[in-house]
């Protein structure tokens, strides 16, 4: 609306004296009669219009000025002051004043003339047109037009506001030569296009989408939960001059179309597919219905001029309008394809197509339909916009697949060492995303500690614990045979692939067998580790500080927690830059993660443990039974034999679907049995919250679970540390005692209760409770 021209009415000369002065500097042009009141008079003066238009053209040359009059002679006026004259008594006044408004006030199309005749040289419809004729113009049109100030107008006339005002003070006076003029225009309008693209859900427009497009939709419907993530990405990346500040990185999102949810509604209407897709009928025959139905014929060109500027291969991503409903997490329920890049545009249509159907048809897959069901939302009110977006990557071969990708959240549950909660956590691993989300094993790190990573402190953690495997896109897979897994044209990998494709150059350090160290880099011969160890320790690329900017406005702007997922690309050069692709945000909404009570106003009496220094964030309230070493008469030397007891239990547990609460001394799962007990994860993997509970004469330092410190991040389980004997936490060991137990050896009791005990875990503040079963309490 601001950008609109608007229309002021002057009444007196007076009044259009002060309007004329007030927007000097905006006006497209003025239209005035010649006899009106002046106030000072206190009457008509009959040449008021004129003596405004002498004033007007004392401080402006070429402002467009119109005078209409109903006495004819008033033309020798006009003619004067360089002003058009309209009669007022012609029969076709107004096609008069629409022409010349149209042709003098910068509407229309922009019409570079031969000064000289004044016949019409070449016309520009738009920005885009102007950038591509403006070195063709002939010069003396050229220095017609600027001089005379009508290219800024123009702009103004279509709300182009920073470039008008650019150009403007910039006459032919004060620059005298015509191609300074050319490349300042040129590159004025290249830097208002690439800066009106960023943060704008722009209409797709075929002749307007090319190399500085990012963002535009087809449909007006709504764009769907990830497809409003990327326009906030968009905008936010815009916004912060910051992110443009890194000399060896850009940041940016993929070049991105969505289609619309009103895409999907008409595709399901015109091929009557309700009646299927709303049946029991199962996942395979659902999906061969909507790939035999038809999409609407007028996308065809649309995505022919997509495939033009992105040249890369597409990811079609659902964007449902559940799929960000602020109280439930639907990530992951609806399909992703990929496409490869193919010269065959025909053939390449053929994959969009089918891919955009089999998005559309996950909607109506089983698991679907049972998750609505679980969160009790109706099926009809779905609706699936869809996201065509380039996928982040570079080909090496037939394989297609990003330098990195990785999920960022601003807040980090299991901090260790010196790291904060709201500083936030990251993963990252090589190659394509899915690896992460299929529960991968990746890098994690704090982007504020990137040189503290836990999974490379030590040898045989990083050789255990580091990508073994990555995703990559399969190019020579033309989609023949479409399927419901949209995994089908995706290679799992081994990383030593990557290393003959050159993609490991600061990604990998060399596990050097001999020396029995890792080195950070890449040496012959050795096995390749993705430690990311030259981005993270040796800032060859400035990934940490990235992360640390997204997170922080991601979740200022969305005004709570976020999760943010992103790619990167290293140039193939060796010259250390890359472009860092921010591919979605989301607010962490974990039913689980609201937690507003304050843990340390509960009193002691009614917990079973405290700890002060606990992992974890969420509240569990289904676990009745809780396994504890005995500690009268504890003693290191059975650690091992403990270790095989608590196997036992674990694989009961697991049998029956149940979980329960470990409580041990010293650390669980060290290696070395003197410290702990020497449990691996599958030997405790029902266990929700594991305790290290201190004892007099056993002191160790809380390892905090080091050792399987993925497994604990992944499935959201508790790690409590607890000293009570030197009053750090409580440990109510006599109570458990007098119940009765389950199950008891020589080392260790299970306690079952038939209320459960309540887990309330504040991974902010790094407190736990385990309260009592309420029983108990009353």
């Amino acid at each position: 609306m601001r950008g609109r021209p608007k229309i002021v009415l002057a009444r007196t000369y007076e009044e259009a004296i002060q309007i004329y002065e007030k927007y000097k500097n905006n006006i497209l042009g003025v239209i005035t009669d010649v006899r009106f009141p002046r106030v000072e008079r206190g009457e008509k003066d009959g040449l008021a219009g004129i003596k405004l238009c002498a004033a007007i053209r004392k401080e402006d040359p070429f402002v467009p000025l119109i005078i209409q009059s109903s006495e004819s002679d008033n033309v020798a006026y006009a003619a004067k002051f360089d002003a058009a004259f309209i009669d007022k008594n012609s029969k076709k006044m107004d096609v008069d004043l629409r022409r010349i408004v149209s042709d003098n006030f910068g509407f229309g199309d922009f019409i570079f003339r031969n000064p000289d005749t004044l016949e019409e040289i070449a016309r520009v419809k738009n920005l885009k047109e102007l950038q591509n004729i403006l070195f063709a113009v002939p010069a003396e049109s050229f220095l017609y037009h600027i001089s005379r100030n009508h290219v800024s107008r123009w702009l103004y006339s279509r709300a182009m506001f920073p470039v008008a005002e650019f150009l403007k003070p910039i006459t032919w006076s004060s620059l005298q030569d015509v191609d300074a003029h050319r490349k300042i225009i040129f590159e004025a309008i290249v830097k208002y296009r690439k800066m009106k693209n960023q943060g704008v859900v722009a209409i797709f427009k075929r002749d307007r989408f090319d190399r500085y497009s990012n963002f535009a939709r087809i449909g007006e419907g709504s764009l769907g939960g990830k497809g409003r993530g990327l326009a906030f990405i968009d905008n936010m990346v815009k916004h912060h001059p910051e992110f443009e500040e890194f000399e060896n990185a850009r940041v940016a999102i993929p070049k991105t179309v969505v289609l619309c949810t009103d895409v999907f509604d008409e595709f399901m209407d015109t091929n009557n597919l309700y009646q299927i897709a709303l049946s029991d009928a199962d996942d395979d025959l659902i999906l061969r219905y909507f790939l035999k139905a038809k999409l609407p014929d007028r996308l065809v060109e649309d995505f022919f001029t997509f495939f033009d500027v992105v040249k890369s291969p597409i990811a079609i991503r659902s964007s449902s309008l559940l799929e960000d409903s602020h109280y439930q997490p639907f990530a992951g329920i609806y399909n992703t394809y990929m496409i490869p890049y193919l010269d065959d545009k025909y053939e390449m249509l053929r994959m969009l197509s089918d891919a955009i159907k089999g998005v559309y048809a996950s909607v109506y897959f089983r698991d679907s339909k049972a998750y609505m069901q679980a969160t009790s939302n109706v099926i009809d009110q779905e609706k699936m916009a869809v996201i065509l977006q380039e996928v982040v990557g570079n080909q090496y071969g037939d394989r297609y697949y990003p330098s990195m990708s990785g999920v960022a959240r601003s807040l980090n549950y299991y901090p260790i060492g010196d790291e904060k909660a709201e500083e936030g956590i990251v993963n990252l691993a090589l190659g394509l995303g899915k690896y992460i989300v299929d529960g991968g094993m990746t890098l994690r790190f704090s982007p504020y500690h990137p040189n503290q990573v836990l999974q490379t402190s030590e040898m045989e953690i990083a050789l255990k614990e580091t990508q073994t495997r990555f995703y990559a896109l399969d190019l020579r897979n033309a989609g023949q045979d479409f399927s419901i897994d949209d995994g089908f044209n995706l290679l799992k990998l081994h990383v030593k692939e990557a290393e003959k494709d050159g993609s490991l150059s600061y990604i990998a350090s060399t596990y050097d067998p001999y020396d029995q160290i890792i080195r950070d880099g890449l040496y012959p011969g050795g096995r390749k580790v993705i430690t990311f160890a030259n981005i993270l320790q040796h800032d060859v690329f400035p990934l940490p500080r990235i992360l640390q900017l997204a997170l922080k406005y991601g979740q200022q702007e969305m005004r709570r927690p976020v999760e943010i997922e992103f790619a990167a690309t290293m140039s193939r050069e060796k010259d250390k830059t890359g472009t860092f692709y921010l591919l979605q945000i989301r607010p962490i909404v974990d039913s689980k993660e609201m937690l507003d009570e304050d843990l340390t106003s509960i009193s002691d009496e009614k917990v079973l443990l405290r700890s002060n220094n606990s992992l974890g964030h969420g509240v569990m309230n289904e676990i009745n039974d809780i396994i504890y070493v005995k500690t009268d008469d504890y003693s290191a030397s059975h650690n091992q034999e403990i270790a095989w007891e608590i196997e036992k239990l674990n694989q009961q547990f697991l049998n029956e679907g149940k979980n329960y609460i470990l409580v041990g001394p010293g650390r669980w799962g060290s290696s070395d049995t003197w410290l702990g007990i020497p449990v691996k994860w599958p030997h405790i993997s029902a266990a929700r919250v594991i305790v290290e509970a201190g004892l007099t004469n056993y002191r160790v330092d809380p390892s905090q679970g080091t050792h399987f410190f993925q497994n604990l991040t992944s499935f959201g389980v508790g790690y409590f540390t607890i000293n009570a004997f030197m009053n750090d936490g409580v440990y109510n060991q006599e109570y458990l005692n007098t119940q009765p137990a389950v199950h008891e050896t020589k080392y260790l009791r299970h306690v079952h209760f038939e209320q459960p005990m309540v887990v309330k875990m504040d991974g902010k503040k790094k407190q736990g409770v385990v309260l009592m079963p309420e029983e108990q309490q009353n």
